[in-house]
């Protein structure tokens, strides 16, 4: 099955909602608290979007992942507590979610994949990103792609675990 990688538009806005939608969803059932204080809402999707910064993953016409990637843009990072293996560009990772129907084939590794190759051809060779402590999912996902914890940082008073991978031009 072929998938892009690529810039979100205001026409997907409907369905990335719906996919973020069944995240927090999931998120909750699986008894975290992470994104069930209002956090994404669909016009954090919308501003993503019309920044230039919001992603989808599809599959023909269907789309089955979205994330927001940033550069040099993330306020919180600059106070973690611990300390970032790099101090120059970075890519920053946030909101990634796949569809319900296409979770388990391996979709969000794909998505951080491309997100490597769009650091890269940018000409930037630090990812950062973070998840709540009890995104297990998540935190595996960093450890099995070579991301190093790097400490917590803070987001709306909540402690995140802090992830960094340096790239290389052969990534």
């Amino acid at each position: 099955m072929e998938y892009k990688f690529r810039k979100a538009t205001i026409t997907d806005l409907t369905s990335i909602w719906e996919i973020l939608q069944q995240a927090i969803i999931r998120r909750r059932e699986d008894g975290s608290n992470q994104w069930q204080d209002g956090y994404p809402n669909v016009n954090v999707v919308e501003n993503d979007i019309v920044q230039g910064v919001g992603f989808v993953l599809d599959n023909e016409d269907t789309i089955a992942g979205y994330c927001a990637v940033l550069t040099n843009d993330e306020p919180a990072y600059a106070n973690i507590q611990g300390e970032w293996l790099t101090q120059g560009d970075f890519v920053v990772i946030h909101r990634v979610a796949i569809a319900e129907q296409y979770l388990g084939k391996g979709l969000a590794q794909k998505i951080m994949a491309s997100i490597e190759a769009y650091a890269i051809s940018n000409h930037i060779y630090s990812i950062k990103a973070d998840t709540n402590f009890d995104n297990f999912a998540m935190m595996m996902i960093f450890e099995k792609l070579g991301y190093t914890y790097c400490g917590e940082v803070y987001f709306r008073n909540s402690p995140r675990r802090a992830y960094e991978k340096v790239l290389t031009t052969a990534s």
